[in-house]
């Protein structure tokens, strides 16, 4: 039945296409349109076969990974997401299923760069992940960074900018890249952006950059990637392949599938290592991100107080502002800041930096002793204030820190091209 054109009629509709796959009561018909769809056989459901396929079955071809000497060895960790997944042809659905390996087999243009070695961490979507699984890739990486050249993440793209902060603290002194990859589709659709983002993701781990990266799609097209540090990136769109944007900064380089790369702005680089690397990921993970909007109950604050948060990032507006009329937070703030709470200051906007001097809403906010984070995105910020706590309760050393450039996550001057590119 696989390959027959069919129509399938019932209660619900009525539906034209190539048939796929059918497991048990499911048939999965690939439409006109390209689309497809999964539809339950029940009592009420006709299938009219209007061609039978004339498709032959062919035997899979086999595929050795073979090891060549003069190549380096690159890490491939799979810890799931849409890159690391496929269709569920009874649901429809798209889950996490497939090893790094697989992805190997499937994309053999990454043997044309490098050995390639793979893993398999977590397989989970990650709006799932835990800190817990920060520190399990962290140090599954850890491991693997003695033997090989360059390390290859593939990862989820909803919390990918956390992951690849908390890395990007987690691992000090590096000397090799990380690179954090992703898809916006899955690598079993025909137009999945897999396949180029891992190729270019493998060239990237080839190169001299010694820091946490993100590549993925730079515009919609196969054309190139970005190369984004990790604490500096954005995904700024729910499903367009090219998702992710560098904020306040402009990307590492551009890289293209067939070895090039243009690099555009700074970074540290396998030869400014002048220490060992080492692993660091103590985290205190009582640490929240509360945003500012209008109408918010400042009572938020006094139940993380009550519930002995150590930190908190107020995501406020503008140049970092919250309401000190009603519903004033400022109460609620002082309360915290007594109790030895961190609270640290980002803004909604994304992009420019928050300032404690212009307004009087801000210049109160850091005489309480909110630590205004410059230019710094929430979401590092967050993962950033776990990290310091994790390391120190003072409060001069936390302001000290979470004020010091320690993974490129500050960016001293902003320019007006830097917006939106």
């Amino acid at each position: 039945m696989e390959g027959d054109y069919v129509i399938v009629e019932n209660k619900r509709g009525r539906w034209e296409g190539k048939v796929i796959q059918k497991k048990d009561n499911y048939v999965t018909i690939k439409l006109n349109s390209g689309y497809n769809v999964g539809v339950l056989l029940d009592k009420d459901t006709r299938i009219k076969i209007v061609k039978k396929s004339e498709e032959k079955k062919h035997k899979p071809v086999k595929f050795e990974v073979t090891f060549e000497k003069e190549k380096p060895l690159l890490g491939i960790l799979s810890a799931g997401g849409t890159i690391a997944s496929s269709i569920d042809y009874e649901t429809g659905a798209i889950s996490a299923s497939y090893s790094a390996r697989d992805l190997v087999l499937a994309i053999p243009e990454l043997a044309n760069f490098a050995n390639i070695k793979t893993k398999k961490v977590i397989e989970e979507m990650s709006e799932n992940l835990l800190p817990k699984h920060w520190r399990k890739i962290a140090r599954e990486v850890s491991k693997e960074l003695n033997d090989c050249y360059g390390i290859i993440i593939t990862h989820g793209t909803d919390t990918l900018s956390y992951t690849s902060s908390a890395l990007s603290f987690m691992l000090r002194n590096l000397s090799k890249p990380v690179v954090c990859t992703f898809a916006q589709k899955s690598p079993d659709r025909g137009s999945s952006d897999s396949a180029v983002n891992l190729i270019c993701s493998a060239i990237t781990a080839t190169s001299d950059i010694a820091e946490v990266v993100v590549v993925g799609h730079a515009t919609i097209s196969d054309d190139y990637c970005f190369i984004h540090r990790g604490t500096k990136v954005r995904k700024m769109h729910s499903s367009q392949r090219n998702a992710f944007r560098s904020i306040n900064c402009f990307p590492i380089g551009k890289v293209w599938s067939f070895g090039k790369i243009e690099f555009i702005s700074g970074y540290r680089k396998r030869s400014d290592a002048k220490e060992d690397f080492y692993l660091d990921d103590k985290l205190e993970e009582k640490v929240a991100i509360v945003k500012s909007y209008p109408g918010l109950d400042p009572g938020i604050i006094d139940w993380y107080i009550d519930k002995n948060y150590k930190g908190l990032v107020i995501e406020g507006t503008g140049l970092g502002h919250v309401n000190i009329k009603e519903r004033s937070l400022i109460s609620g703030i002082e309360r915290a800041v007594e109790r030895g709470i961190a609270v640290c200051m980002t803004t909604q906007t994304i992009y420019g930096r928050v300032n404690p001097y212009v307004y009087s809403t801000a210049r109160k906010l850091s005489e309480i002793g909110v630590i205004y984070l410059e230019d710094m995105l929430t979401e590092t910020a967050y993962v950033k204030l776990m990290w310091v706590l994790g390391h120190t309760q003072n409060e001069k050393e936390i302001k000290e820190l979470m004020l010091k450039n320690l993974a490129g996550e500050f960016n001293e001057r902003l320019q007006p091209n830097q917006f939106l590119i």
